[in-house]
């Protein structure tokens, strides 16, 4: 099976006895073509974020052919990346009775989702980032420890943006730690408390 265009509507069908309305089709079409846009802003592809939000939105666990059929994907698309979504904890396989047949569930809570959005961003995006800057910052000084400061120019200044860019970085990851409990918490109204505030300082300047 070959894969349909990007911007082609999923094929969402019934999974039940009872066929979907027409509203219903033409939402479901909707939201996974949207879920699929947001993509990239998450760090994830297309496919695997149409593939989540299908699961997220049905009542029941699909499997493999199910998705394939209602995405109009190629297996190994579907099966590479329903293992993605699996690492990141956002989808879990189960099983059926009297089924042979592996089915998968998304996570339906969108705070979990949230949380664990926030948290695999941050492992797969900021700590490679800090990482490849450490061993820069390394090089620079010869695998010594010390400061920029001990460098001629210009190593100094390039160490200097060096550390600039470490402790963005830095700033980064503690807002992902200082946010995540407050979503893991489900602390709504402190989150909003927080959205104000920041808001607020943004209009003072």
């Amino acid at each position: 099976m070959s894969d349909k265009p990007e911007n082609s509507p999923p094929n969402a069908t019934a999974t039940a006895d009872a066929p979907l309305s027409q509203g219903h089709r033409e939402a479901l079409e909707r939201f996974i073509l949207f879920w699929g846009e947001m993509a990239s802003n998450w760090g994830i592809n297309r496919t695997m974020a149409q593939i989540h939000a299908l699961l997220y939105a049905v009542e029941e666990p699909l499997d493999t052919d199910e998705i394939m059929e209602q995405l109009q994907i190629s297996r190994g698309n579907a099966n590479m990346n329903l293992r993605s979504l699996i690492n990141w904890n956002l989808v879990r396989k189960v099983h059926q009775a009297g089924s042979r047949k592996d089915f998968y569930t998304a996570e339906k809570d969108v705070w979990e989702i949230t949380a664990q959005i926030i948290r695999e961003r941050e492992r797969r995006e900021i700590k490679p980032v800090v990482q490849q800057l450490l061993e820069c910052r390394d090089l620079l000084l010869e695998g010594e420890a010390g400061d920029c400061a001990a460098l001629p120019p210009p190593e100094q200044q390039f160490c200097q943006r060096i550390d600039n860019l470490l402790a963005l970085m830095e700033v980064f990851e503690g807002f992902s730690h200082a946010l995540r409990p407050f979503i893991k918490g489900r602390n709504e109204a402190l989150i909003r408390q927080f959205v104000a505030m920041a808001g607020s300082l943004h209009t003072e300047e």
